[in-house]
């Protein structure tokens, strides 16, 4: 276990959030409040659909695959070595899904000393009655000592009146919505990936939540990122067992104990492979 897991100060950067001290520069003219921060990287992404709207060359597509902000930055400015402050077209911004907006926003406030932490979990507000597989992007309010959730992707958007400030409910957690599962308070089979048929579920809710645990452990990883007995259970091959496991890591993730989420991201069936990380 790295000390990067064992000290979960959310201010410091974890594998995927740290900058290479060359890329320093490029944050100098960023704004320097949180939601600020958050605003300046929607135009450093582009999702993989609007990209091939625009013709971008396929073979881009693959930086979507890309996990530490770093490598991000590093294809950013391949494409235009401008800093990040300033506004890039569509087609020279990195192409990448909401975890690439939600996690290089938190690389950003990491860097610049601002406690923050990428989330995964579901938009409730994107189709009516259901929860949409979805990253957004927490910093701490030391003033109102508080998490204030940010849409990074959807800011300046109408989907909710306060992109900037979820309201509880909006954006639920894979462990909040696994909870309200388990309570019967929504229809598991509402919640899953837009755009698909198959993907949705009770298995899409363990899912999220141990990708939760994994960014509350600073391993933000990709959307699609399997490990453990996740494909066990997207396949229908686990049971009670596993469900009372995942009833742990929400209310792990729900507390946020730096100890316990800790203990339970070293379980063999919830810590991220190597290969992931390296």
């Amino acid at each position: 276990m790295t000390d990067d897991l064992l000290d979960l100060d959310y201010a410091r950067p974890g594998p995927f959030t740290r900058l290479r001290s060359t890329q320093v520069h490029l944050l100098e003219g960023l704004p320097d409040d949180p939601v600020g921060i958050c605003a300046a990287v929607q135009s450093l992404v582009i999702q993989p659909a609007d990209a091939a709207v625009l013709g971008v060359c396929e073979d881009r597509t693959a930086e979507k695959n890309i996990r530490p902000v770093d490598k991000l930055i590093t294809a950013l400015t391949a494409l235009d070595p401008a800093p990040l402050h300033q506004p890039r077209t569509p087609e020279t911004r990195v192409i990448g899904t909401c975890r690439h907006f939600a996690t290089i926003a938190c690389a950003i406030l990491r860097a610049r000393g601002i406690a923050s932490r990428a989330r995964c979990g579901f938009g409730t507000y994107f189709l009516e009655d259901r929860g949409v597989d979805h990253w957004i992007t927490e910093y701490w309010d030391q003033d109102h000592h508080r998490w204030v959730r940010v849409d990074t992707e959807h800011l300046g958007k109408d989907y909710v009146d306060r992109p900037d400030d979820l309201a509880p409910g909006e954006f639920l957690t894979g462990g909040e919505a696994w909870v309200r599962y388990r309570d019967g308070l929504l229809d598991p089979d509402m919640f899953g990936v837009a755009g698909t048929d198959h993907a949705w579920g009770p298995a899409e809710i363990s899912g999220n939540a141990v990708r939760d645990l994994a960014a509350l452990c600073k391993r933000e990883t990709l959307n699609w990122d399997e490990w453990g007995r996740m494909t066990a259970a997207y396949e229908g091959r686990t049971g009670p067992d596993y469900d009372q496991l995942i009833d742990v890591v929400a209310d792990a993730c729900a507390k946020g104990d730096p100890a316990t989420l800790t203990r339970w991201f070293a379980h063999e069936d919830l810590a991220v492979p190597q290969h992931m990380v390296a």
